[in-house]
């Protein structure tokens, strides 16, 4: 049996994968209600930064990489996309102005975006499946919570039982 290798960059920051989780839910009255998460992921460490967004835009997308930069403690050089509306051409400029290389993965590929898809996986079933989603709690405060215990304090497979910021760390330090 072939043993199979992940890919993965060494670099903190050296390319981001970047995507949306949408999300659903029914308020007390009874009406259906649609979030939007946006999720960046650094390939080298698995850290993670997590915002909702109401819209599903180039808007919300740029605002979210400015975000991204803020929170991340390195640079980053390249993120990489699917070819969704929000990931177009005022999205893409705005990378490119940051000195950011936007790169968009082959149509119909979600594969080529494992890292962040696979999270999202782990948010559904680690997260938002304990969570009563209601428009009247604070979903941002909880995300913030679940993005630190995933990024600092939840143990990750496939780092060996380390968590993203432990990697993290030992990349930042030994370069």
């Amino acid at each position: 049996m072939e043993q199979f290798k992940r890919y993965e960059k060494q670099v903190p920051g050296h390319r981001i994968q970047i995507d949306v989780k949408f999300l659903f839910f029914t308020d007390k009255s009874g009406r259906q209600g649609k979030r939007y998460q946006y999720t960046a992921i650094d390939d080298a460490s698995r850290a993670r930064a997590l915002k909702i967004y109401p819209s599903h835009n180039q808007q919300c997308a740029v605002a979210f990489v400015d975000y991204v930069r803020d929170k991340f403690p390195f640079r980053i050089h390249t993120i990489q996309t699917d070819n969704g509306h929000e990931f177009q051409a005022k999205f893409h400029w705005h990378c490119e102005d940051l000195g950011i290389r936007h790169v968009y993965i082959k149509k119909a590929s979600p594969h080529l975006n494992g890292k962040v898809e696979r999270s999202h996986l782990t948010d559904k079933t680690e997260f938002y499946q304990l969570l009563e989603y209601k428009d009247d709690i604070d979903i941002e405060k909880k995300l913030k919570e679940w993005e630190n215990f995933y990024n600092c304090h939840r143990p990750n497979a496939a780092l060996k039982g380390k968590t993203p910021y432990e990697v993290l760390k030992e990349k930042l330090t030994s370069s």
